[in-house]
């Protein structure tokens, strides 16, 4: 006996049909940084998808290079139709960090001071400064869940690390929510100071 749903097999005599992927990753858009004042991503602009295609969205950052020492990496957003990326947030955030010889005491704790309360600003996706350094850069992970919903929230949780004052590594974990139930169709990042001198971003829909 087999299993369809929404006209699909996907059980045929206890066997999955090989044709079903589920949790596989679907390049949509990289977005390279060249002295870039910022790296948008919109819906419907550019080959963007960001609408209710996927219910999971994930941006990976790939060696963003800071073009201003002690700055911040972040993002916003904007609801479908809207301007200024100054979407509501809630939002925390804790980090760790180790020094490359072992100097002083390896930390763990909250970031008070780069989470959010009901907030508009732009939101962190670093704890600690970036450094403009030749040979540092900041890498990791944002996922945004169901940017579509006109239900729901839409939270968010992104796990990044940086070069840490030219020789630590400072591992951040960040989770909030943009508090709105309208649809998100628009991501914007930035540094805090000065450009994003390089470095890619890359969206991928999760099947």
């Amino acid at each position: 006996m087999g299993v369809i749903s929404n006209g699909t097999t996907l059980l045929d005599a206890g066997a999955i049909d090989s044709g079903i992927v589920t949790g596989s990753m679907v390049l949509i858009k990289t977005l390279t940084a060249s002295s870039s004042a910022n790296l948008t991503f919109h819906n419907g602009a550019s080959d963007v998808v960001f609408d209710s295609t996927y219910k999971e969205y994930l941006f990976k950052f790939i060696n963003i290079h800071a073009q201003n020492d002690g700055t911040n990496f972040l993002f916003q957003a904007n609801v479908a139709g809207g301007s200024g990326f100054n979407e509501t947030v809630t939002s925390a955030i804790f980090e760790a960090y180790h020094a490359e010889d072992d100097s002083g005491t390896p930390a763990l704790g909250y970031s008070a001071g780069r989470d959010s309360a009901e907030e508009t600003d732009f939101q962190h996706l670093n704890c600690g400064s970036l450094d403009a350094d030749n040979d540092s850069c900041f890498v990791g992970t944002l996922t945004i869940f169901d940017p579509a919903s006109t239900t729901f929230v839409k939270h968010f949780t992104a796990n990044t690390n940086n070069v840490l004052n030219g020789a630590e590594s400072d591992n951040s974990y960040h989770a909030g929510y943009f508090n709105t139930t309208s649809a998100i169709d628009e991501i914007q990042f930035k540094m805090q100071a000065g450009n994003i001198d390089s470095g890619q971003i890359k969206l991928y829909g999760i099947k």
